[in-house]
């Protein structure tokens, strides 16, 4: 290249980046946005991915997009953090979707429904199965985009004070449970209670409720559900996941730069990640150290299982005659779940049954 050239060229380029400077700075502004999640600090890992996700969307924006995160309580109740994000209370909110089934319960599947989804086959689901669109589609009616931003994976069934061996002995029982698995145990007779979190040990002390689900052991050992309750039962059928979202007021989403916007997902991404991790890794030593403390350990009958399945059944045939949004997204999830499971059977359950038995085996 001549030197005129050359120096053309370079001119050209200190002049581009003389002009990229302030579209940079015009496309990432400075943001304080306040963040109420619906669990206590206490419970490091449902809670603390609000926090991971706020560092990651911090530390991707050198700190110009700062998200403070406020726990249970701090602004709003647990179980109002919706209502804060729709009315423009906050900017965004963690929490669980299917604590607004009472809204509408087209919202308790973008976190768990009864005989649904296991954490991988829900994620998939929302990315690649259009879950993610058709609950937000839905969200517009309330003001909010959802993003999923946590999982829990497999959940247990929860702390009784008594043993269920049959269906009969779910009639009267007072017990705190969230969403669409409320409904199904009604049908059957319990009682079902929506708590949250750091109010569901005094309430089992008291005798308020019968019995409590919250997560599994990691959890479950923090809140000391076995100082209360003797019988620890599985599996949680009503959550085989459970997605947490990151809920934003539309406006507010509506309003940010792209690349903020693309910085929100991708921080969400982190934190779905981070939180299912942490709960694989922690809950087996957790688990052997409520049974070391007293917890008796009981699967649900196959009676129990079966009686619970068929109430679910007719719930979701119900709720669809006469909810057009549950039908749409329930079809879609029975649909992506009957072919997921086709491959499941054939490579993921075959693989863990046989690693299962070789363990108990020695």
């Amino acid at each position: 290249m001549k030197r005129r050239e050359w120096l053309k060229a370079v001119g050209l380029g200190a002049g581009a980046v003389a002009l990229a400077k302030p579209a940079i700075a015009q496309s990432m502004p400075q943001l304080k946005w306040r963040l109420t999640s619906s669990f206590p600090k206490s419970l490091d890992t449902i809670y603390g991915a609000g926090e991971i996700f706020a560092k990651a969307v911090a530390e991707a924006s050198d700190n110009k997009f700062q998200i403070q995160v406020f726990a249970a309580g701090e602004i709003v109740p647990g179980l109002a953090a919706a209502d804060a994000v729709q009315s423009g209370t906050v900017e965004m909110a963690h929490t669980s979707s299917y604590y607004y089934f009472g809204k509408d319960p087209t919202f308790a599947f973008a976190t768990a429904v009864p005989f649904g989804l296991n954490a991988r086959m829900q994620n998939a689901w929302l990315m690649f199965g259009g879950g993610n669109e058709l609950m937000n589609d839905f969200y517009k009616k309330f003001n909010i985009y959802g993003i999923p931003a946590g999982n829990t994976g497999a959940q247990m069934g929860g702390w009784f004070s008594k043993e269920i061996k049959e269906v009969a002995d779910l009639n009267g029982l007072k017990m705190r449970i969230g969403g669409f698995a409320g409904t199904v145990l009604q049908k059957l007779g319990a009682v079902p209670q929506q708590i949250a979190g750091g109010d569901i040990y005094p309430a089992l002390e008291k005798g308020t409720i019968d019995a409590a689900e919250w997560v599994g052991p990691y959890d479950d050992e923090k809140l000391g559900f076995y100082k209360v309750a003797k019988y620890y039962y599985y599996p949680g059928w009503w959550e085989g996941s459970a997605t947490i979202h990151n809920f934003i007021n539309l406006d507010k989403w509506n309003e940010l730069p792209a690349a903020y916007k693309s910085l929100i997902k991708s921080a969400s991404t982190v934190a779905n990640e981070w939180m299912l991790a942490k709960y694989d890794a922690s809950n087996p030593a957790a688990l052997k150290r409520v049974v070391m403390n007293g917890a008796v350990m009981r699967p649900f009958t196959q009676p129990v299982l079966e009686a619970c399945y068929k109430a679910a059944n007719e719930i979701y045939t119900e709720t669809s005659a006469k909810n057009a949004d549950f039908k749409k997204v329930y079809d879609s999830m029975v649909a992506f779940r009957g072919d997921d499971y086709l491959w499941w059977q054939v490579a993921e359950y075959t693989f863990d049954t046989f690693q299962i038995r070789a363990r108990a085996h020695g």
